[in-house]
């Protein structure tokens, strides 16, 4: 499985950006999607999912209410929409895919069996 994400760059504090993330996954319907972040110094963290087989969505606490993740099964596409940016936002983030995971695993790591390179998102203040 390959994962291409892009739409990263530098946006002013309060803004928005689109991050896109391609999979070879199949069949990608099955697979939950999921973004995660590490920002310069920190640990890579949960961002948001997409739980596979038309399940739910997750977010982290920190991004709930101004991110959006969505996903076109059609066209093997899960994407971000970031509004609202603030400088803490700041992170390389990173796509993941995993297979019919339970939602309990879904913010954890270890439960994705495949990532994609990272995309730089900047915010400056």
């Amino acid at each position: 499985v390959q994962l291409q994400a892009s739409g990263g760059g530098l946006v002013q504090a309060g803004g928005s950006l689109r991050l896109s993330c391609a999979a070879s996954a199949r069949p990608f319907r099955t697979y939950t999607m999921g973004w995660f972040r590490q920002a310069p110094g920190k640990e890579r963290e949960f961002v948001a999912a997409s739980k596979g087989n038309g399940g739910s969505t997750h977010y982290a606490d920190s991004v709930k209410g101004r991110f959006i993740i969505s996903r076109d099964n059609a066209k093997n596409t899960v994407s971000l929409q970031l509004n609202n940016l603030r400088s803490e936002d700041t992170a390389v983030y990173y796509c993941a895919a995993g297979n019919r995971l339970i939602s309990s695993s879904i913010p954890y790591e270890s439960a994705y069996d495949h990532w994609g390179q990272g995309t730089l998102v900047t915010v400056s203040s």
